[in-house]
């Protein structure tokens, strides 16, 4: 028995009031619960948020350090630049250096005259401008994941100052397979959301991402909000002053209904909206809603399938060519392709497994990769370590 129901017996209290001062703890619990999926901010993670202008295109960055070599960080197909938070946070307590994380073309805050022109080739074009004006002669490791991946292969040709490259949990092979399913998977995904929270819950709940505190800082630069057109991450200072307010009015009434988001909600359950032909997310019944506005993803990856084949196409066979030290990080080790099997026995580049992770591994297990990364950067003495972290061993 707990002491607050052995304070209400002492008090003689009849089993309804004890019924309803326990109901009342539950439903705080449960709000309290409702609160893991509030979004974050960029700026635990980073130092800066910054625009650049080339030509008439305006990318968007997020950057940190002040010394060592920059870590450029390519996010993969319908992320942003956040989807590094966790790892950036990581990565500078082990090693010293700098960070630039690049909202691609078509994604996160970046603008351009053509959102739409996704080829590898302008991608990578796009990367080498920006790193040959934002880190001018500091020396640069590359490391993207997927689509991400693929564009650093390309890019690293581009660049004077590449020292070293790491790609993640892309395979030529394995992503030419994945493709022919790729339409069927974009399709299974809710095109809205009603609001952030709910967009990451989904998103964490699906296994999309595996770690809630990444997902957290990073869905919500995926999404955007559908009134505004902007990124949803310039809502998140309004959201948390709502949710703070509605937290004091229910801090000073009693709870009297049910109107909190139960921990083992649901929220995948979708209907169909015949005006929009669109599929939105359905909160609970009852379901405390702050923010009315509706969200969908940043970019409709649906659109981009003429340049899948370009991103990837060859990309064993580039990767290998690349001269400067290179190394895959890889979430199982079925995914290595036969041309990619060979190049790893004659030692020319360096692989490491990370299991028990998703796609997203950087966001799944970031210390891991954080750990395997800085452990390649020390050993090619690209960098100084920060700390004494744990040294990871390359697969034989």
């Amino acid at each position: 028995m707990s002491s607050l129901q052995k304070n209400i017996l002492k008090s003689k209290l009849s089993p309804e009031a004890l019924n309803l001062i326990s109901g009342k703890s539950c439903k705080a619990r449960a709000l309290q619960r409702k609160r893991d999926y509030d979004p974050v901010q960029w700026t635990p993670y980073f130092d800066e948020s910054k625009d650049i202008i080339i030509g008439d295109n305006t990318f968007h960055y997020y950057s940190g350090g002040n010394d060592g070599p920059t870590l450029v960080l390519l996010h993969g197909g319908g992320y942003s630049g956040l989807t590094w938070a966790e790892f950036t946070k990581s990565i500078s307590s082990m090693i010293v250096c700098k960070i630039l994380a690049i909202d691609l073309r078509g994604h996160g805050d970046t603008h351009t005259t053509d959102d739409e022109d996704l080829s590898a080739e302008t991608l990578a074009k796009d990367v080498a401008e920006i790193i040959n004006i934002v880190c001018k002669d500091n020396p640069v490791i590359l490391i993207g994941h997927s689509m991400g991946g693929a564009v650093a292969v390309r890019a690293s040709p581009l660049l004077k100052n590449l020292v070293g490259l790491t790609i993640i949990d892309v395979v030529e092979g394995t992503a030419m397979d994945a493709l022919a399913s790729m339409q069927s998977f974009l399709r299974s995904r809710p095109s809205s959301f009603l609001s952030v929270p709910q967009a990451i819950e989904w998103c964490v709940r699906s296994g999309q991402i595996r770690n809630l505190m990444s997902a957290k800082i990073s869905v919500p630069g995926q999404i955007k909000n559908i009134q505004s057109n902007k990124l949803a991450t310039h809502d998140i200072e309004d959201y948390i002053t709502n949710a703070t307010n509605h937290d004091d009015q229910n801090s000073s009434h009693s709870i009297e209904r049910e109107d909190v988001i139960q921990e083992d909600t649901i929220l995948e359950e979708a209907a169909s909206d015949d005006e929009t032909n669109t599929t939105t997310l359905q909160p609970p019944k009852n379901s405390v809603v702050l923010n009315n506005k509706k969200y969908a993803w940043r970019i409709d990856l649906a659109k981009t399938e003429r340049h899948w084949s370009g991103w990837f196409k060859g990309l064993s066979s580039a990767f290998l060519d690349i001269p400067a030290p290179k190394m895959l990080l890889l979430a199982g080790v079925d995914r290595l392709d036969r041309e990619l099997t060979v190049g790893q026995m004659q030692g020319k580049f360096q692989m490491q497994v990370l299991p028990a992770c998703g796609h997203a591994v950087h966001e799944d297990v970031p210390d891991k990769v954080a750990e395997a990364i800085a452990t390649f950067v020390v050993r090619n003495k690209f960098a100084e370590p920060a700390s004494d972290f744990e040294r990871t061993f390359p697969v034989c």
